[in-house]
Order: structure tokens, then C-alpha cells, then sequence
């Protein structure tokens, strides 16, 4: 399910850069007096970046949608490998208030044969993440340029490498 919703994330992606290049182009020559003072290509820049942000967003939430899922039916089921054990014991002191980084990714690096490498990056994706959904007041220390490409394949390789019980 989370792949379909990735992929369906992504074609809307590609639409609204299809619809913003066209908008722009030469074939609507009425949109230069909609920004007076602001040449078309610095404003389509401007919306491409925005919607690239958009999109890596609703990326990036359906992964935490997808961790999350796993975590609680884990922890429902009982299940017996060493992540769902490790999941439940985080469970009888947090219930649902278990964060994602500190607690999932940890429990996931410890307890599985995920790439550290993976989690590495979603770490530092999910902290794009937070300078994306906090109002983007602060000049982010991220080690690395994020964008919509890299989120999405980011994305891709985590739902093809991690052995979630949901969300598949």
C-alpha cells in the first residue's frame, strides 16, 4: 500500500511540474503581468522549489505512516522476532507515544539486519522533515541537499528493505 501511495505521491508530483512549466511558458504570455517586478523564471523557480518541498513531505509522511503502522501491529500481535519483542518492551512504558527516531529507527538498528547506512539517511531526512514542518525559521544543518528525487528514492529503497507486517 505505502508503494502505491509513493508512486501516486510522485505522478502528482510530475503533473504540477508539467502544469507549472506550461502555465510559465510562452504559450500563457499573460502570466508576466500577473508578477510584476518578478521575471517568470524566478517566480517558476520558486514554485518548483515549493512544491518540490510539498511533495518530499507527503513522502516523508507516509513513510513515518508506515513505521508507525508496523510498530503498533507488532506490538498487537505479539509477534515474536527480536524487533517486535523490542517494540513491546517500549511499548509498556510509552503505549503510543513512541518517537519515531529515537525509539523506531533505534529498535530497527539494533534488533534487525537494516542498513545502518538506511537509517543514517532517514534520520537526516526526517530532519529535513522537521525544518520543513516547523516553519522553516532556521537555517537547517542537514550534511546534504534534500529534495523531492532523493526523498522518493529514499523512500523506495525503505519500503523494499524493510520487513514491515503492514503497509506493504
Amino acid at each position: 500500500m505505502a508503494n502505491a501511495v509513493i508512486l501516486d505521491i510522485a505522478e502528482y508530483h510530475n503533473d504540477v511540474l508539467a502544469s507549472l512549466k506550461m502555465y510559465f511558458s510562452q504559450l500563457a504570455p499573460s502570466v508576466a503581468a500577473s508578477f510584476v517586478g518578478r521575471l517568470p523564471h524566478e517566480v517558476l523557480a520558486s514554485r518548483v522549489e515549493e512544491t518540490d518541498f510539498r511533495s518530499a513531505m507527503a513522502i516523508l509522511s507516509t513513510l513515518e505512516a508506515a513505521f508507525r503502522v508496523d510498530y503498533e501491529y507488532r506490538c498487537q500481535k505479539r509477534m515474536k522476532d527480536d524487533v517486535s519483542r523490542a517494540f513491546r518492551a517500549i511499548h509498556k512504558l510509552r503505549k503510543s507515544r513512541v518517537g519515531l527516531e529515537e525509539d523506531i529507527f533505534e529498535v530497527w538498528k539494533e534488533n534487525s539486519t537494516a542498513s545502518r547506512q538506511l537509517i543514517g539517511e532517514l534520520r537526516g531526512a526526517f530532519k529535513f522533515r522537521h525544518w520543513l514542518a516547523h516553519g522553516r525559521y532556521w537555517e537547517p544543518k542537514l550534511g546534504r541537499k534534500y529534495d523531492f528525487n532523493f526523498i522518493y528514492s529514499l523512500a523506495d529503497d525503505v519500503l523494499n528493505a524493510f520487513p514491515f507486517q503492514t503497509f506493504g
